[in-house]
């Protein structure tokens, strides 16, 4: 397994939740963390700026670059992955972790909102994965990494919500393509899926509110799931659509309880597509 010191990792969606807590993980090892993000001032419902972790990532022991960046604008996406580049001299792995979600029906979801998860799930994974491959070719282990689920033609996780699921099922497609795409250019690609909800505003606000927390994990087993994604070495880990305990059990990891958001909750509840 390989050292993360002195890798250059970009996460999008990096000012909070899961993306958050994958920066601060990898900066334990000393990385170099890009926390490409929208917010750049406090929000008054939801913690957490690009600057606010970049300081956590460096505490924790890593380098920070905060950028504000709308994945949704490839100039932008372009300009960032340049900066990072610059910055620290090179790209190992983007993290592809910003996202869009609103559980409708086909009959209830706006166009709107629609094309707003379309250009933030899917089409934003072709746009940043496109910004950095030039990058990632130089690097000695280069990453991509989707947090999108396993692919799953049961009607169920179309009838309530199709126009979320198949924004989020065209990220694990194109991390699939990705893979043997780019598996003679040395860059492993795989996606990542919790096998329960997460405790993080996605849950609140669309879910259930904070009462499902209860049921939920913390983002630190996404954290380490990811982590040892980044870690492997050599092509030995892609074009694999992953659930974070099934590879941590993998892994070697035995003990789930410490990643419980209440340790006195009730029965933990499966993700969508789990």
């Amino acid at each position: 397994m390989q050292s993360l010191k002195g890798k250059t990792i970009i996460i999008t969606g990096g000012s909070r939740g899961i993306g958050r807590e994958i920066a601060l993980r990898c900066a334990k090892d000393g990385a170099n963390l890009v926390i490409a993000a929208k917010s750049a001032t406090e929000h008054k419902h939801l913690d957490g700026t690009i600057f606010s972790v970049a300081k956590e990532v460096e505490a924790a022991g890593g380098k920070a670059l905060p950028i504000q960046v709308d994945v949704r604008d490839p100039e932008q996406v372009a300009a960032m992955a340049a900066e990072a580049a610059k910055t620290f001299g090179g790209i190992d792995a983007l993290i592809n972790n910003a996202g869009a979600i609103r559980l409708t029906n086909v009959e209830n979801t706006e166009i709107k909102r629609f094309d707003l998860m379309s250009q933030v799930n899917s089409r934003a994974v072709l746009v940043c994965s496109q910004a950095v491959l030039p990058y990632l070719k130089k690097s000695e282990n280069p990453h991509i990494i989707s947090l999108s689920p396993p692919l799953d033609m049961d009607p169920r996780w179309f009838k309530n919500h199709a126009p979320y699921t198949i924004t989020k099922y065209g990220m694990s497609m194109l991390s699939i393509g990705m893979a043997e795409e780019f598996r003679s250019k040395g860059i492993a690609v795989n996606t990542l899926w919790p096998r329960t909800i997460i405790a993080t505003a996605a849950i609140e606000f669309e879910l259930g509110g904070r009462r499902a927390f209860d049921r939920a994990r913390t983002p630190a087993i996404m954290a380490d799931a990811a982590w040892e994604i980044l870690r492997s070495e050599n092509l030995e880990l892609t074009g694999r659509t992953l659930i974070d305990e099934t590879l941590l059990r993998e892994r070697g990891v035995t003990d789930f309880d410490c990643y419980r958001y209440n340790p006195d909750g009730g029965e933990l509840m499966p993700d969508l597509f789990v």
